[in-house]
């Protein structure tokens, strides 16, 4: 089968070590002096011809709320069907031919073909469609059409959901040394998302989405011995099909997301040197954006002529010095040059015209990343590796125009024990920088003491525990301990501190050959710390928000019933978020309450199924599966329950949900 080396590829075999050097694999073993018709492979079975199954589901949803489909796969209430299966084809000559296709006909599925002759060709044929609910019957005053938005007293109801449909066409051709490729994909997305304008007064409503992406990937790649290199395209082209949107009184008082699109050429290669694996990577690109621009009085420019190139480079080593000491180092580079228009436009005040001018900035940013590393083998079964990181970026036109981030770490890996593993890793980072100069290039409605959390001084440490435990042969488990904390010390308004910090159990267990079952819990706390400025100067008042989530969840298969015809299974999942806002000092509303509410979810979901062997080549599955969700989100308020603001309504959720589907399946042999 043809193959695609790409950046990955180039990862995984630097990461192979001196595996390259010799290749000591089967096919390479010297059996000139050996007589093969002494032997005979009595255990093997020919794979040419068709094997494979596929099958056909039908059922009925119970849905109440549109948000179940995507748990459910589909939103239907009512009748669904469903079309799945995995089918090969292959014969003495090489030829291959394989079909996929994972719940087609409903809203959530893929089908893929890939025929081809192995070593030398394969055409690949793609189809996916995904869908994704926010919230249904959503009621608004405002009708589109052809990028008009009409008032009127009839109520709109539409679905909040996003439609993606993406079909691909691909073929790479190679023999041997060389490999070539093409690949081309376009994806269809349509329906509704929310979003607000004023006009005069804040409106939400349902903006239509109609969007196509076109994707064209090309390359070529090369292999020795011991080197590799691929020169690749990669162009996406975006197009909306709504435009900007108008009001009967008041034209474009909305503006659509611009067409544009993007290139990049790519060459990248590798080389290995007795132990010693070198590697890089060097990508050029640009992204244009030239569509109309919406004409207002002061705004000189018709169309803004967006223009970024895109430069990046990567260069790595790695090298076993050692049987016991292995020393790696990278250098990344990346750079955004933006050369889009700039002109001098007419600044407006909250007092009105201001008579001044100002030019838009465009924002150039550029990064260099450092890397070194070492991995020394203490013992069998034991390692220690360490790291340095440092990140440095520059903004043009930022509040902060330098940052740098130092990072070290360290981990230590024990896997000297049969049944008993133990990973350990700690890091500190520091960031800083150049000074922070808000006034000279943000607006006067910005406070000078604010920081930006992404451009601030910070310091950060970090530890993370993992053990893996197989107390008996019949059962294996897992645990991950994990806590973060980011100390912004610097700041006195915006976001001082953050801690980060969870764990996560995953249970295994093999009671017998036909009863097996899991279970795994997991929970993470993120409480972060801000302050704020209510009389625009020194902190008055604070926030604290604590986030909260939660994951547990078990299943069993039970076979070998009814003389080894029947299974039966079930699968159980909980999850809950909490958050948390509790706000202190000056910021209080008019009645004197706390202006900042919680959001609450939780999720029961439960599946189980019988599956029912017919005969070796055709089975009968029956599942059922069950979810009840709820969440309630204090921003969600009625459509005019807050004066000079118009919603779409409360979008909360509280909802059971039942699907029951029967499957038949045919084994091919």
């Amino acid at each position: 089968m043809g193959f695609k080396l790409n950046i990955i590829t180039v990862s995984l075999l630097a990461v192979s070590g001196s595996a390259m050097a010799t290749n000591f694999g089967v096919g390479n073993a010297n059996t000139d002096s050996i007589n093969m018709d002494k032997y005979q492979c009595k255990r093997c079975v020919s794979t040419n011809g068709y094997i494979g199954e596929v099958s056909v589901s039908a059922g009925y949803n119970s849905v109440d709320d549109i948000h179940a489909g995507n748990a459910l796969g589909s939103a239907e209430d009512g009748a669904i069907a469903a079309v799945s299966g995995d089918i090969r084809y292959q014969n003495e000559t090489g030829y291959r031919a394989q079909i996929q296709a994972h719940q087609l006909g409903m809203d959530n599925g893929f089908a893929n073909i890939k025929v081809g002759k192995s070593g030398l060709y394969e055409l690949e044929l793609d189809y996916q469609s995904l869908k994704s609910y926010q919230a249904g019957d959503v009621q608004s005053q405002l009708w589109h059409d052809d990028g008009m938005l009409t008032p009127s007293s009839y109520t709109n109801e539409f679905d909040l959901a996003l439609k993606r449909e993406k079909s691909a066409i691909g073929f790479n051709y190679g023999e041997g040394f060389y490999n070539t490729f093409i690949r081309y994909s376009q994806e269809e997305k349509t329906g509704h998302q929310s979003s607000s304008l004023v006009a005069p007064s804040p409106v939400n409503f349902g903006l239509p989405v109609d969007a196509t992406t076109k994707q064209l990937d090309a390359g070529a790649s090369l292999a020795g011995d011991n080197w590799l290199t691929e020169l690749s395209y990669f162009g996406s082209y975006y197009g909306n099909n709504i435009k900007d949107l108008s009001l009967p009184h008041m034209n474009d008082v909305y503006s659509a997301t611009p067409d544009n699109e993007a290139h990049q050429v790519s060459l990248s290669g590798q080389y290995q040197f007795n132990r010693t694996v070198m590697s890089g990577r060097l990508v050029t690109g640009r992204m244009i954006q030239d569509d109309a621009l919406i004409q207002m009085s002061g705004n000189p420019l018709q169309s803004w002529d967006g223009q970024i190139d895109t430069l990046d480079g990567r260069f790595a080593v790695t090298s076993m010095l050692s049987n016991r000491l292995r020393l790696g180092g990278s250098v990344d580079y990346s750079k955004r040059d933006n050369k889009s228009s700039v002109w001098e436009f007419t600044q407006y005040s909250y007092n009105g015209l201001s008579g001044s001018f100002k030019q838009n900035v465009p924002q150039d940013i550029e990064r260099n990343t450092y890397k070194v590393n070492a991995s020394y083998r203490i013992a069998s079964g034991y390692r220690l590796q360490a790291g340095y990181d440092r990140k440095e970026v520059d903004r043009s036109y930022s509040e902060r125009e330098q940052t740098n981030e130092d990072s070290l770490w360290a981990k230590f890996n024990v896997s000297a024990f049969d049944t008993f593993k133990v990973n350990l890793k700690a890091s500190h980072g520091n960031r800083g920088g150049s000074d922070y100069e808000v006034d000279e290039v943000t607006s006067s409605q910005e406070n000078a003491l604010m920081r930006k959390y992404y451009l601030a001084d910070r310091k950060r440490n970090a530890v993370e525990l993992k053990v893996n435990h197989s107390p008996l042969s019949w059962m294996s488990i897992d645990v991950t301990g994990r806590y973060a904390k980011d100390d912004y010390d610097a700041t006195e308004i915006g976001l001082t501190e953050s801690e980060d910090f969870g764990y996560d159990v995953n249970l295994s267990l093999q009671f017998s050959k036909h009863l097996s079952a899991y279970g795994f819990a997991g929970q993470q706390w993120i409480n972060s710390a801000q302050a704020g400025s209510q009389s625009f100067s020194s902190p008055d008042w604070n926030a604290d928000i604590e986030d909260e989530f939660i994951n547990i969840g078990a299943g069993f298969s039970y076979g070998g019933l009814m003389q080894d015809k029947l299974t039966l299974g079930g699968d159980y999942l909980f999850s809950n978020s909490i958050s948390d806002t509790s706000v202190g000092g000056t910021l209080v509303t008019t009645n004197g309450s706390q202006p900042y509410g919680d959001y609450f979810s939780y999720n029961h979901s439960v599946r189980m199924y019988a599956d029912y062997a017919l005969s070796k080549q055709m089975a009968l599955k029956l599942s059922y599966q069950y979810e009840r969700y709820y969440d309630t989100d204090a921003a969600q308020v009625a459509t005019n329950a807050v004066p000079g603001l118009t919603t779409l309504g409360e979008l909360n959720h509280d909802y059971n949900a039942h699907e029951v589907m029967l499957s038949f399946s045919y084994l091919l042999r």
